[in-house]
Formats: structure tokens, sequence, C-alpha cells
């Protein structure tokens, strides 16, 4: 499955809009991790902790994203997004959203 951010795949025809497709999770850190992390906010520095769950989120999101494309029909997505919310503390949303097209 090609993913791009673009509206056009160079080199290749959309032949045929699929339609919208998109992939979400809802993550959160372990307690232990989340008190770490927290402590690290005080001395600054990289917080890898959420570095890792946000890199998990991206993945799940896109993973559901395309398999919700494929299920469709469509073999590329076109103008592909992602985009986070806060849910509540400790706990992030993470959305992969784009156009399932066929591509030739």
């Amino acid at each position: 499955m090609m993913i791009v951010t673009t509206d056009s795949i160079p080199g290749k025809e959309i032949k045929e809009l699929v339609g919208f497709v998109k992939g979400s999770t809802v993550q959160s850190k372990h307690i232990g991790k989340d008190l770490l992390a927290g402590l690290k906010t005080i001395v600054g520095g990289e917080i890898k902790e959420y570095t890792e769950m946000l890199n998990e989120a991206r993945q799940k999101a896109i993973d559901r994203m395309t398999d919700e494309a494929r299920e469709l029909g469509a073999n590329a997505i076109v103008g592909m997004r992602l985009q986070s919310s806060s849910v509540m503390q400790g706990a992030s949303e993470i959305i992969a959203y784009g156009t399932a097209v066929w591509a030739e």
C-alpha cells in the first residue's frame, strides 16, 4: 500500500477515488513509566517513554487506516495526515486519515 501526503502520486495515475479512510488509537503508558516521565520534566531532556508511546500509536493508527483502505479495494492512500489530541492526563489519541484510491 503506497501512502503519500500529497494529492497525487508521481508517475502514477489515480483511476478511482475509493473513499475516506481513517485509523485511530488511544494510548497511555504504564503508571511506573509515567512517574519516570514526570521526573524527567523536572530535570529536562527527551521523555523517551512518551516518544515510544507516540511512535507506537502512530504506527497502529496508520496500520488501521491501511487495513480499512485494503478492505475497500484501494491500493494507495493520498493526502494522508496524522493528528493527535490529549484525551486525559497521560493518554493521547492519534488519528491517521486520508483518501483511499486505486492508482496505476
